[in-house]
């Protein structure tokens, strides 16, 4: 089979390398745009791109999706298959196109967590389980047919970087393993229509800065889940000194407070820690607005709070 491949980080590169290795004939790889980054707007170039590069592959990068010359050079490759990992939503001319269809990896276990930041709401949401799903391309977004799916545990530490790192290997191989399924027809479909009958879906939208700030009224659990959901990025933060104060790690302490909910403690060396309506947060890894990050002692001897 002919393959054109569609992602752009690195959570995809996992995936396009693992395509490659197994033999598959990758026709082409779609990634976005080089964008200008940094103090000096050099053009940094997606994660997908640079292995594209490095690995021989032919690559297109299309502002529009519906631009009349990129669909031509696109049916011109004459793709059996083409496979989505982490790219943005498609036009049904172009999912369409290829006659085996357009099949996604989707970091979640389907239906639960469609939409943007599935890996980030299970964490927050204080999930056990997690995992990953390949399904083909319907007209509404990660609403298609399901192929196969994997199961992985989340731990009570883990952050959305650690689930990140565990999807991206373990989608790697179930994509290869879809792949093969389709070349050799020996697949079934599963539709999501059927998995939502009478179930209440855990949706996975956009992250926005409102979602990162820290409400210390809620309950320590949903706080420290909070701040496993976002870290390392967007990041959940709160205000210190007047100024923003991310917090990338934290321990619980279940004892009474004492202090208002969102009153601090601390000694000036060692501890830091804030009030919850039930106990306390207590950061360990952490950045104050204009610092670098470092660890809670380090900060602390940096500043007088």
């Amino acid at each position: 089979m002919k393959i054109i491949f569609m992602g752009t980080p690195e959570f995809a590169v996992a995936s396009l390398d693992a395509l490659v290795k197994s033999g598959f004939d990758i026709v082409g790889v779609i990634t976005a745009p080089d964008k200008p980054a940094g103090r000096g707007q050099k053009l940094n170039e997606s994660a997908v791109k640079q292995y594209a590069v490095a690995n021989g592959l032919k690559v297109l990068q299309p502002e529009k999706l519906k631009n009349p010359e990129f669909l031509t050079e696109l049916k011109a490759l004459q793709a059996d298959l083409q496979v989505v990992v982490a790219f943005r939503m498609l036009p049904e001319v172009v999912w369409s196109m290829p006659p085996k269809g357009t099949i996604n990896l989707h970091g979640s276990l389907l239906p639960h967590y469609r939409g943007a930041a599935p890996i980030n709401w299970a964490v927050i949401n204080g999930e056990l389980f997690s995992g990953v799903s390949t399904f083909f391309l319907k007209q509404e977004i990660d609403t298609g047919d399901i192929l196969f799916t994997e199961t992985v545990p989340i731990a009570e530490n883990d952050t959305a970087g650690d689930l990140h790192d565990t999807l991206m290997e373990v989608g790697a191989k179930l994509l290869v393993k879809t792949v093969k399924a389709i070349e050799t027809g020996n697949y079934t479909e599963q539709p999501q229509e059927h998995l939502t009958e009478g179930v209440e879906l855990k949706h996975a939208p956009k992250l926005f800065k409102e979602t990162c700030q820290i409400d210390w009224v809620q309950p320590i659990d949903k706080v420290f889940n909070l701040i496993r959901g976002l870290s390392p990025y967007p990041t959940a933060y709160t205000q210190l000194n007047g100024k923003v104060f991310k917090i990338f790690k934290a321990e619980k302490n279940d004892s009474e407070p004492g202090i208002s909910a969102g009153g601090f403690l601390t000694d000036n060396k060692t501890f830091l820690k804030f009030a919850c309506t039930d106990g306390f947060i207590c950061p360990t890894d952490v950045q104050l607005e204009g610092k670098k990050r470092m660890g809670i002692e380090e900060f602390l001897r940096g500043v007088r709070l």
